[in-house]
């Protein structure tokens, strides 16, 4: 299994500064032995995700780092012209010395659609229709009137991967030969509030094996939100205030913070905490990446880094995933 960072971007200060401190946690990652790091793509709202531009972004992090792998989680790709994409996705991968993976996904909030002149009522014909060309354009196939991408980068097939809420995406995943991505929480069933993410993320790794093509090596990210502290009293002081500012992604009977962790599926406090809860989540027995984010705690920069050095010594090893520096 590989471990992963995730960041939103969202650390309470100006756009700039964000940016600053996300690449310098990502740097950190990567001294830590972090295998992976994985940034976020949000619209207009900065209090959903700090940055609208991910490959802008990965490219001035790919020139500050040397190893850790590179992804987006995700590219809301009905949103994007997909040549566009492809092109500039070519040219980072080469940048990176082919360290770029490709997440892409057909969420987005609702309201971000009309700006780019999309219904959001069409995403899913649009994802479908998008990533089509995607794959086309990596293939070196004609995208018309002879028009083939450059540079070419067939190797970027081998690096999508496609994130889902449904059984029929992780099915779709599946069929593609696609990496599948797992969210870190998840709405759940009207007629099923109090249903753990595993059940609900066991059936679409499910589907997403049963539909691999044989002989496909599958791939599959988990990512889960992870606060390792020095002590469990600073975790909780901390998720206290983050997950007091976060929606809930469904109602609760009673609104204390033992039910906000639960609601927003939170791993947190000193390393044995954090090992006993995840080793207590039988989805991550099945993936082949687990992938760290601070969100919707949202602790200060220290803390954060803090955290991805105590889940690279002690929570990796525990788990199982090697972890080295070199």
């Amino acid at each position: 299994m590989r471990l992963g960072f995730f960041t939103r971007l969202l650390d309470d200060v100006p756009p700039g500064e964000r940016y600053r401190l996300a690449a310098e946690q990502i740097e950190h990652a990567e001294a830590f032995g972090f295998d992976t790091a994985w940034v976020a793509q949000h619209h207009f709202d900065g209090d959903e995700g700090g940055l609208p531009a991910p490959l802008v972004f990965l490219a001035h992090v790919a020139a500050r780092t040397s190893r850790i792998r590179l992804g987006t989680g995700i590219i809301t790709l009905p949103l994007e012209h997909p040549v566009r994409v492809a092109e500039d996705a070519a040219v980072l991968d080469l940048l990176t010395g082919g360290r770029l993976e490709v997440g892409v996904g057909g969420g987005g909030t609702p309201s971000a659609f009309g700006p780019f002149g999309h219904d959001s009522a069409g995403r899913a014909a649009l994802y479908a229709e998008h990533l089509e060309v995607l794959v086309r354009a990596w293939s070196g196939e004609d995208l018309g009137g002879g028009n083939r991408l450059y540079p070419p980068a067939h190797r970027l097939l081998s690096a999508i991967w496609e994130a889902t809420f449904s059984v029929a995406g992780g099915a779709r995943a599946g069929r593609a030969g696609n990496g599948l991505m797992l969210s870190r929480t998840q709405p759940r069933p009207a007629g099923n509030p109090q249903a753990t993410l595993a059940d609900l993320q066991l059936p679409i790794v499910d589907a997403y094996y049963e539909n691999l093509p044989p002989g496909a090596t599958p791939r599959i990210v988990a990512s889960r939100t992870a606060f390792v502290a020095d002590s469990r009293a600073e975790a909780l002081r901390y998720a206290e205030l983050g997950l007091g500012r976060g929606r809930l992604p469904f109602e609760l009977p009673d609104n204390d913070l033992d039910h906000r962790i639960a609601a927003f599926d939170v791993h947190l406090g000193t390393p044995e905490d954090v090992i006993e809860s995840l080793q207590a989540d039988p989805t991550l027995q099945r993936v082949t990446d687990l992938v760290f984010q601070a969100h919707s705690v949202d602790p200060p920069h220290p803390l954060i880094l803090r955290s991805v050095e105590l889940l690279a010594t002690e929570v990796a090893p525990a788990l199982s995933i090697e972890v080295s520096t070199k």
